[in-house]
């Protein structure tokens, strides 16, 4: 009985829960491209922004409030630095969306994996193994096949820029936060909740710069609040909280590798739901992409 609760132990131990939870990102990434063309057919960019965050912020005050009351946030500044660059991400991100395709968006904002690689031994002095490397290449280029359709188009236009910006500021994230909270006093959640709130209070300063009386206007259409609701709670909320338990405990190249299958999970949903159908080369592209996760998941933290 002891063997048997040894070795039960020692597979808990080494079930790869946070590869998981870092998966389970990327599937509610994957989702929300299309989910945010959807919401900004109601209200403008900045609006959305300040919306998703202010709300974010304020689901996470009870509990950053006791974490600062028991003392365990002497070193919160830190989070202020990364809460611009997300801040910056979003901008990027969402006016993106908005002017490009999802499938140049998905492939572009994946590129972020390989940049992430290649700051990473930049900003961290942390040196990436080679296999690692190899699946980071053998995943980007899984996602190009992936992504590879009628209306993917080499060309690039405003909003695929700015889905380029948002991918090199992705890889800053990722990195900075993990040079950043090294051995730092301050809560994951503590962490999250402050970027969360610079993202906001940046939007709101932008709104009220550069908005119009219109502009203001905060939708009542149910749909508008359902789909908000999803994005707050699970692209949000559960995302950047995994993100930054992910970075604090292993390699920022690993977490940007796993979170980078959402066009993936993005197809998957796309196959299950709106009964769309793949071509061979979309499949080997998927193919390669979950061979890569599947590896990377079951590794030795790098």
């Amino acid at each position: 009985m002891d063997l048997i609760a040894n070795t039960y132990k020692k597979a808990r131990y080494k079930f790869p829960i946070t590869e998981l939870m870092l998966l389970m990102v990327a599937l509610f990434w994957g989702t929300s491209y299309g989910l945010t063309k959807s919401v900004l057919i109601y209200t403008s960019v900045l609006l959305f922004i300040a919306l998703r965050f202010s709300l974010t912020f304020l689901c996470m005050l009870p509990m950053v409030i006791s974490d600062f009351r028991k003392g365990l946030n002497n070193d919160w500044k830190i989070a202020i630095p990364t809460g611009c660059i997300l801040s910056a991400i979003f901008y990027c991100e969402v006016f993106g969306v908005l002017h490009t395709t999802a499938s140049n968006a998905a492939f572009l904002i994946s590129l972020s994996i390989v940049l992430t690689a290649l700051a990473e031994p930049i900003i961290n002095k942390k040196r990436i193994s080679k296999a690692l490397i190899l699946l980071t290449v053998t995943s980007v280029l899984g996602i190009f096949f992936l992504t590879s359709s009628e209306e993917f188009e080499l060309v690039l236009n405003k909003g695929d820029y700015f889905i380029l910006l948002a991918a090199l500021l992705r890889a800053l994230m990722v990195t900075t936060t993990k040079r950043s909270t090294e051995n730092k006093k301050i809560t994951t959640r503590s962490l999250t909740a402050i970027q969360s709130f610079i993202v906001a209070i940046s939007s709101l300063i932008a709104l009220a710069l550069f908005s119009t009386e219109a502009e203001l206007s905060i939708p009542t259409v149910i749909e508008f609040w359902l789909i908000m609701s999803y994005l707050i709670i699970f692209c949000t909320l559960f995302a950047f909280y995994i993100q930054n338990y992910a970075v604090r405990r292993t390699s920022p190249t690993r977490v940007s590798l796993l979170m980078g299958s959402e066009p993936l999970f993005g197809a998957i949903f796309a196959i299950i739901w709106l009964n769309e159908s793949l071509t061979l080369l979309q499949i080997f592209g998927g193919s390669l992409i979950f061979v890569s996760v599947v590896i990377t998941s079951l590794q030795k933290t790098q």
